[in-house]
């Protein structure tokens, strides 16, 4: 085994087993973004291979992640530089994560987090808006200046402020070591971070770790976020919280160049504004209910598909270039609807909407103007299965009218470009089921199917099945 592989493995056993002698009953939290799929009357199993102090004012754990995927050929009347190729093909991603925090005081806490991304997506993980595994987005694709070595994922400083005397339960886990929170407070975080740990979440279609992979399954794909290459940005986070609503604020720093890993850091000329309004109304009586209302504003040097169009028919490029039409400034802008719905029998029901104007390029996250989705996941309790889940997700992702006309004539994003177009929507189904095998070990399988892969209605569909080993330390 490589020793960059095996080095950040053997650390993360050695640190989380420095917790091993706090076990307790309440100890199952498990360290993955959204949703550990723990059903309330579960709570007492442990769904963590070591366990956890909730009360310690540090807090260890790491996660593997490992999605193996492959698809069979399809049909491809051509293809292209960027294209998903049809040949079949199969890819092998892995993810190692370290999580620590420290709480230095009541209300002061600061977050550290390591990652190691190795291995690959299916053709070099381009070809398709909605890519079939979010966890690629880490790893260095082939001619990538990144380094292969494990990398600082996170450092956030985090400080709240209480503006009520009464508490709620917190979140304790490797985004928060604090245990209680007051019920209205204030919140503030700065330092490196991703901007999907605070926007668009969703309990129900965010984490790939145990959920669904698809990448506009478990963000709105229409939300061009702020981050570099491997997902992660520099900014500042602000939010209010009550019981029945809260809102949040980021700035963030954008990328020099689309899916860039070097960040601006001059606010005057390149940042991002992102605005969401969380509602949480009681719809049914012990069935939680949230509404997210999501608008964000890019400042960056981006180009325009209309003008690069216009430049190619006016014979001063080739094709379209878009960097040919970039400019220090432009502003690209879009909006989100977000919503999760607890019903009855385990069963939890989500849905988002997205849009954004689709004239500058797409520049942070993936090569979508609008999406639709809806979805559902059922807890196994049903059949006796309790840390079990069985999830399904539709989504259709489009793009502008000026987006198309760019990719039909030759132009390349930083994901698509088949050489032609015969635009179609980007359908895509996926479903999971998630089986839990002991302590913190998970077992997935999962299956998509994708119509007009790349919006071409010249390829496809393909069919990707996959298998997902996630291990929460």
């Amino acid at each position: 085994m490589p020793k960059r592989i095996f080095f950040p493995a053997i650390v993360i056993l050695l640190v989380s087993a420095l917790t091993w002698p706090q076990r307790s009953a309440a100890q199952a939290n498990a360290p993955v973004a959204s949703d550990a799929p723990v059903a309330a009357e579960a709570s007492e199993e442990t769904v963590t291979m070591f366990p956890h102090s909730q009360t310690a004012r540090w807090w260890v754990s790491g996660q593997s992640n490992t999605i193996f995927q492959a698809h069979p050929e399809f049909h491809a009347a051509y293809s292209g530089r960027n294209s998903f190729g049809p040949d079949y093909a199969k890819a092998t991603s892995r993810i190692l994560t370290l999580y620590t925090g420290l709480r230095l005081n009541h209300s002061t806490e600061v977050l550290v987090d390591i990652e190691d991304a190795a291995g690959q997506g299916m053709g070099n993980s381009v070809g398709l808006a909605g890519y079939t595994n979010l966890d690629v987005v880490r790893i260095p694709g082939e001619g990538s200046p990144l380094s292969t070595a494990p990398y600082l994922s996170r450092v956030i400083g985090h400080e709240v402020i209480a503006l009520s005397h009464k508490t709620v339960e917190g979140d304790r886990g490797w985004m928060s070591t604090f245990a209680k929170l007051p019920e209205r407070r204030l919140e503030f975080r700065f330092g490196k971070m991703s901007t999907a740990d605070f926007f668009d979440a969703n309990g129900v279609g965010s984490d790939s770790h145990l959920q669904f992979e698809n990448w506009t399954v478990d963000n709105n794909g229409a939300y061009d976020y702020a981050a570099d290459t491997r997902g992660y940005t520099y900014g500042f986070e602000a939010e209010y919280q009550s019981v029945a609503w809260a809102f949040r604020f980021g700035e963030m720093l954008m990328p020099k160049v689309a899916n860039g890993i070097d960040l601006d850091w001059d606010l005057r000329r390149a940042r991002a504004e992102n605005y969401e309004l969380e509602l949480r109304p009681v719809l049914l009586p012990q069935h939680k209910s949230v509404v997210r209302l999501l608008a964000y504003e890019n400042h960056a040097n981006m180009g325009d598909y209309r003008e690069a169009v216009a430049r190619y028919k006016a014979g001063l490029d080739p094709r379209p270039i878009i960097q040919n039409t970039e400019r220090q400034g432009t502003v690209k802008y879009g909006f989100g609807f977000n919503a999760e719905q607890e019903l009855p029998k385990q069963l939890r029901a989500f849905a988002r909407l997205g849009w954004n104007e689709g004239q500058h390029e797409s520049f942070c996250y993936t090569e979508v103007d609008s999406t639709m989705e809806a979805g559902a996941d059922l807890g196994g309790g049903n059949w006796r299965r309790k840390l079990d889940k069985v999830g399904l997700a539709v989504v259709t992702n489009g793009i502008s009218a000026d987006h198309q006309h760019y990719l039909q004539d030759g132009g390349l994003g930083f994901l698509l470009g088949d050489g032609n177009l015969r635009y179609g929507r980007e359908n895509i189904i996926e479903s999971y089921y998630t089986m839990h095998v002991w302590r913190g070990i998970f077992v997935s399988v999962d299956v998509q199917r994708i119509w007009n892969p790349g919006y071409n209605r010249d390829r496809g569909p393909v069919i990707v099945p996959g298998l997902r080993l996630h291990v929460d330390l």
